[in-house]
């Protein structure tokens, strides 16, 4: 199954509209707070985005409606430029999602919505809007103990 996402979504990353540097599109839905669909200003069918370099948390962890309401409001039914950095084991795209001269994942980062991924031990590009976020107890910083959805993950299963 895994083989057949992975050959789907390299099949739709080499079509027209997922080639090259990235392509604009319009937001159709928000999935949670870190992942959302876009459907190609080009046509075709919508395609499912996971944004780079952050962590929302999961659906039924605290904040995580919050999180994919703030979502929402920034970019449902608004135009997009996605650039595609890859595909996922889940056959989502992972890119870097703008709306006008605004990067969403770092606004996200930057209101306390997402945590900023750390790769290898070394700190994500929003690692210094997260400080930010959390020095001004914005968002989920705002809340005792709040657990990143790794952890999350890790004690207490994914969301049903």
């Amino acid at each position: 199954m895994r083989a057949l996402v992975l050959l789907l979504a390299t099949a739709l990353y080499a079509g027209g509209a997922l080639a090259g540097p990235g392509f604009h599109g319009v937001v159709t839905h928000v999935t949670d707070g870190d992942t959302l669909w876009v459907r190609p200003r080009e046509g075709g069918e919508a395609v499912q985005v996971r944004l780079l370099h952050l962590d929302a948390p999961e659906g039924c962890q605290s904040f995580g409606p919050q999180a994919k309401q703030a979502l929402r409001e920034r970019v449902l039914h608004r135009p997009v430029r996605v650039r595609p950095e890859g595909v996922d084991d889940y056959g989502r795209q992972l890119a870097r999602v703008r709306h006008g001269r605004e990067d969403v994942g770092a606004w996200l980062v930057r209101n306390g919505y997402a945590w900023s991924m750390t790769f290898r031990g070394k700190r994500g590009p929003y690692a210094p809007l997260e400080e930010q976020a959390r020095g001004e107890r914005r968002g989920l910083w705002a809340l005792p103990g709040a657990l990143d959805p790794r952890s999350f993950r890790q004690r207490f299963g994914r969301c049903p």
